[in-house]
């Protein structure tokens, strides 16, 4: 993908994005969603079950592995139409996508000048902190603007 698409589509998103800012907070149940779920509209295992096509046992089964994290994306999704749910499934960023972004090229625009700097100290040109910091600025703008296949090659 062409960097201008990357930066529109990273845009897009992060609108998108923006509605589930308020779940960065929210806290699971300690027993679960299914559960607390079941449990708030009076539904049994039983039934749930019944609604499933399964047995109670595997009601209990997927209520645990849903605590432990490790139930299918599938079973949530069949468990969420069985209780009159819409199940929602999102990667909600700490912060902007463009952030991240940013972020990430600062990483590496400081490893840049990093080495840079080095090499101007020994042959005595090195920059001053203004001009060191504008640098640095141009380095980071080059990198979110070309978006180089290496940007998350670091961590």
């Amino acid at each position: 993908m062409k960097p201008r698409h990357i930066k529109l589509a990273r845009e897009q998103l992060d609108a998108t994005l923006g509605h589930f800012e308020p779940l960065k907070t929210l806290v699971p149940p300690g027993k679960g969603w299914i559960r607390a779920i079941r449990d708030a509209v009076g539904m049994t295992g039983s039934q749930l079950a019944n609604r499933l096509n399964v047995n109670k046992q595997r009601v209990s089964r997927i209520e645990h592995d849903e605590k432990l994290g490790k139930v299918k994306i599938e079973t949530l999704r069949n468990v969420a139409v069985a209780m009159d749910c819409v199940f929602v499934y999102a990667f909600v960023p700490r912060d902007s996508l463009d952030q991240a972004v940013g972020r990430q090229a600062e990483k590496i625009a400081k490893k840049r000048m990093a080495r840079s700097n080095q090499m101007m100290r020994l042959e005595k040109q090195e920059l001053s902190d203004s001009e060191k910091a504008r640098a640095m600025q141009t380095i980071i703008d080059e990198i979110v603007e070309t978006m180089p296949k290496s940007l998350w090659d670091q961590e």
